[in-house]
């Protein structure tokens, strides 16, 4: 279980998965509790989920690392949607891929360009 692991400007911690078997692995972990969850909207991001109870401030810093580790991000550089649940609305039905998960009734907020840059450091070569 090498999940991502990212500190919240608040100091709250969470992890998101790097591959569809990783989300596979931390979905299941965390599926049937109530601990927040995110994923884009789009197919091809992490699934992002929060060890505390998070603030207004560190949902949006949240949904802002989900949509930078996205393909969403990667190919468009522009604001990104973002499914937010709880693990108790998350289900996976026979037949369906590794790492893709259905949801009940998510709310969907927007990760906005800016703060999707400044959660990600580029990477100097």
């Amino acid at each position: 279980m090498n999940y991502r692991k990212v500190k919240l400007n608040s100091g709250k911690e969470i992890l998101l998965g790097r591959t569809a078997e990783n989300n596979e692995e931390l979905v299941n972990e965390f599926k049937g509790k109530a601990n927040l969850m995110m994923h884009t909207v789009a197919p091809g991001s992490p699934f992002c989920v929060a060890l505390e109870k998070p603030s207004a401030s560190d949902k949006k810093q949240m949904a802002s690392f989900c949509a930078s580790y996205s393909q969403d991000w990667r190919d468009n550089k522009k604001d990104v949607k973002v499914h937010v649940f709880t693990g108790k609305q998350v289900y996976k039905r026979k037949g369906m891929k590794v790492g893709t998960f259905g949801v009940k009734k998510a709310k969907t907020v927007v990760a906005k360009k800016a703060d999707i840059e400044k959660c990600r450091k580029p990477i100097k070569k």
